[in-house]
């Protein structure tokens, strides 16, 4: 009998212990973080992040590849894609590596040419079987159809931007499915060209592009959740523009700068994304180093500037934030941390919460 009632207080430690790692991973958020390789970096990184504290944890190397500097997931989470930054994989192109994800564990499926180099950025249809791959210095874009795996089929489109302009240089910086449309962010040409799909090919839209200054350098774009209202983040004269769907063409409503009046530096504009409830918009700026902050008007589409966070640390290139849109988490690419900050859903401001360090990384994405 005293041998068993000894026994009683272990078992329900044990029960204890259980239960709190269990309520540990309830808590924890799946962060898979792309990088440049060049710096110490191995490739894609995943960390464990816990969605009270703000608190990132579990570093591990998730996957070995060379310049994973954009990566995504199809819309059921089965598969990750991963473009190879590079200009030597096969004549003279870039990679896209694609991964099946399973228990947050990649594995290697296929790796293909993205016949075009230093790809930047890869996007997936809405119903996964498409996925579409912008090279920067290529100056084009390659659709590839998919298999029931995710894996990519061979004999992808391959459209060129480069016959587009004889006095700019062609630049695909962004390649993003609206819908049956895509979108495509060339920063050489000062355009983002729409394709729709007609039969087994994607051809120009009606629409064919939407034109932003000259100079300006669209970089990436995000869309309203009703479509109306689609905004872009320009690189190189640090703007945010506004385009409102009307018609069915998008058409210019107003440009708005990142940059504080007192900043005299050289910045450029890196990524933007939407709160999920569409109530704040934010940008980063690269040089001035901040997150640019914007109250959104959610009938006009129009901006009001709330505030500039410093990101600690520099060169913001990609940030993300998180589905509960609690916090905001900056890749700091040259000074090689990753900063997590605390988001006022209400107000749409950032406070610092903790940050932790990794090589070059360039690419956040949430599991």
């Amino acid at each position: 009998m005293k041998s068993k009632i000894f026994l009683l207080p272990m078992f329900f430690g044990f029960i204890f212990l259980i239960g709190c790692d269990m309520d540990k991973n309830t808590n924890d958020a799946i962060l898979f973080v792309g990088t440049y390789t060049k710096n110490g970096s191995e490739g894609i990184y995943r960390f464990n992040f816990n969605v009270d504290t703000g608190r990132l944890s579990d570093q591990t190397l998730a996957a070995q590849i060379e310049n994973p500097s954009f990566i995504t997931f199809s819309p059921d989470k089965k598969t990750l894609y991963a473009v190879g930054e590079v200009d030597n994989y096969k004549d003279g192109s870039g990679v896209i590596t694609t991964f099946d994800v399973k228990d947050t564990v990649l594995t290697k499926l296929d790796m293909m040419s993205t016949f075009g180099a230093n790809p930047c950025y890869v996007g997936v249809s809405g119903n996964g079987r498409h996925v579409a791959v912008a090279n920067y210095t290529g100056g084009n874009f390659t659709i590839y159809n998919t298999q029931e795996n995710g894996a990519l089929l061979p004999s992808p489109q391959v459209i060129d931007h480069k016959v587009l302009d004889t006095s700019k240089t062609a630049h695909a910086h962004m390649a993003k499915f609206f819908d049956d449309e895509l979108f495509v962010a060339d920063l050489g040409l000062d355009r983002i060209k729409k394709y729709s799909k007609q039969e087994n090919v994607f051809v120009p839209s009606e629409q064919k592009e939407l034109v932003l200054a000259s100079g300006a350098g669209p970089r990436h774009f995000v869309a309203s959740a009703n479509g109306i209202f689609l905004y872009v983040i320009n690189e190189l004269n640090s703007t945010i523009t506004l385009f409102k769907k009307i018609g069915g063409s998008y058409e210019t409503i107003a440009v708005y700068n990142t940059l504080s009046d007192n900043f005299k530096g050289e910045s450029f504009c890196a990524d933007i994304h939407l709160s999920p409830d569409g109530k704040y918009l934010y940008g980063s700026n690269r040089g001035e180093n901040t997150i640019v902050i914007f109250k959104v008007n959610e009938t006009s589409g129009k901006l009001a500037l709330v505030a500039r966070e410093p990101v600690k640390g520099d060169w913001p290139r990609n940030f993300t934030i998180d589905p509960s849109g609690s916090y905001v988490l900056v890749a700091n690419q040259r000074s090689n941390n990753i900063v997590v900050f605390k988001r006022d859903i209400e107000k749409g401001t950032l406070s610092f919460i903790n940050e932790v360090d990794l090589p070059s990384p360039v690419c956040l994405k949430f599991y």
